[in-house]
């Protein structure tokens, strides 16, 4: 009952129970637009570089924005700002239905429509990490994040799995109906949290550049922090590319189609949700960040082992380890930078998160996109990982003082 209980803290309090709920349906029908979406564009141009540009089309708009939507995020109820993005999403589902349904859908259509999902996801994503503290108080805040992370893993086992059922037995349209009708099951969750004021941080009369520098400054000024930025920055660009490479591997190294692909997407999701409850029930003991650095390696020598993986059983077991590692990263990641952060610039310090989680994506979606179509298929994990490694190997070096502290948990820093 203790480890349940430690476990599931942060699900005593209304409000963010309340969220968590509607999240688990909304981010699931995400995953199976997102699974549908890329197979969609694979059929239609047979090219894995155009799978990478369609990537970095999504989530282009949140290199450039996200910075911004961080203080707008400090300056307004963050209840409201999600209402707005998440009925956004809705919209979005609803004409991607339509032109599937259709017939009509074309290639630079499903680019224009992945642009405008990632505007709204620029201040959506950080919006929700920095959202939780609000619900769940400083007590529970690393149980809220883990928790928080456990809904994406939830849903990235399901959404891909699902998908590739709804592909296989109804159509490709009918995987974005279901995107677009998730979108209500977290607007009415939204609908149903009560606080007894909205908080908001930031002067709105106050320059929005300095309130941007403000949150820079921050995440350079802290060792701890500025050392999960820079790890971010080559495991999130490299090492978060399942989407472009695993349609690629699964039909050009397993010679399979769409049910494989979605099991792939499903084992990385396994792997996740494994992770996110051991991360949960740790979390009462605070960052770790000495398995941190240890899935930050890992996860980059997993993928470059993959060049020896050739068959659908390796694969599934790989993709298990690989997202088990790559779970941890991100929560341990997240907890790093809300850790202590005053409330005051959670907004923005948490869109330098998501900047570095998420922004970086196009450069490493149009990297292994080039690779895959220029080599093969089997090069889009191996390159990514080797990549990595000689980037992360002279990283840690050059901080090695800072690497012994966090190698040693019991040493406050």
């Amino acid at each position: 009952m203790n480890v349940f209980q430690h476990t599931f803290s942060s699900l005593h309090t209304k409000n963010f129970r309340y969220f968590w709920l509607g999240q688990i349906v909304s981010v699931m029908g995400t995953w199976v637009q997102r699974t549908a979406q890329t197979w969609l564009v694979y059929q239609m141009t047979g090219s894995a570089f155009l799978v990478g540009v369609l990537s970095a089309c999504q989530f282009i708009p949140i290199l450039l924005l996200t910075l911004v939507a961080g203080t707008m995020i400090d300056r307004h109820s963050k209840k409201k700002i999600l209402m707005t993005t998440q009925a956004g999403f809705l919209v979005l589902g609803i004409i991607m239905t339509v032109l599937v349904y259709t017939k009509a859908v074309q290639y630079w259509q499903v680019l224009l429509i992945a642009i405008a999902y990632g505007i709204l996801q620029s201040f959506d994503t950080p919006t929700r990490q920095s959202y939780v503290v609000e619900l769940v108080g400083q007590k529970d805040l690393m149980n809220g994040i883990s928790l928080n992370s456990t809904v994406f893993n939830l849903a990235k086992i399901a959404g891909p799995s699902l998908a590739g059922i709804l592909m296989v037995k109804f159509s490709l349209g009918f995987c974005f109906l279901v995107d677009a009708v998730s979108y209500l099951a977290v607007l009415l969750g939204l609908f149903l949290i009560h606080q007894p004021a909205v908080v908001t941080a930031v002067s709105r009369q106050k320059h929005l550049w300095e309130d941007v520098k403000e949150g820079l400054a921050y995440v350079w000024q802290h060792p701890n922090v500025r050392m999960s930025a820079e790890l971010m920055i080559i495991v999130c660009t490299l090492n978060y590319n399942n989407n472009v490479i695993i349609p690629i591997f699964a039909k050009t190294v397993l010679h399979s189609g769409a049910q494989t692909y979605a099991s792939l997407l499903s084992a990385t999701g396994v792997g996740s949700l494994v992770a996110a409850f051991l991360m949960s029930y740790l979390s009462r003991f605070g960052l770790q960040r000495n398995i941190y650095l240890g899935v930050a390696l890992g996860t980059a020598t997993l993928q470059a082992a993959m060049i020896w993986v050739h068959n659908y059983t390796l694969a599934m077991i790989a993709m298990v380890a690989i997202g088990f590692c790559n779970m941890i990263f991100l929560n341990q990641s997240n907890a790093s930078f809300q850790f202590s952060i005053p409330n005051g610039l959670r907004g923005r310090v948490m869109s330098v998160y998501v900047l570095l989680n998420q922004g970086t994506t196009p450069i490493g979606s149009l990297f292994v996109g080039g690779v895959m179509d220029v080599a093969s298929g089997g090069w889009g994990f191996p390159a990514c990982g080797i990549l990595a490694l000689l980037c992360l190997l002279p990283l840690l070096y050059f901080n090695r003082q800072l690497v012994g502290k966090w190698l040693h948990p019991q040493t406050t820093i």
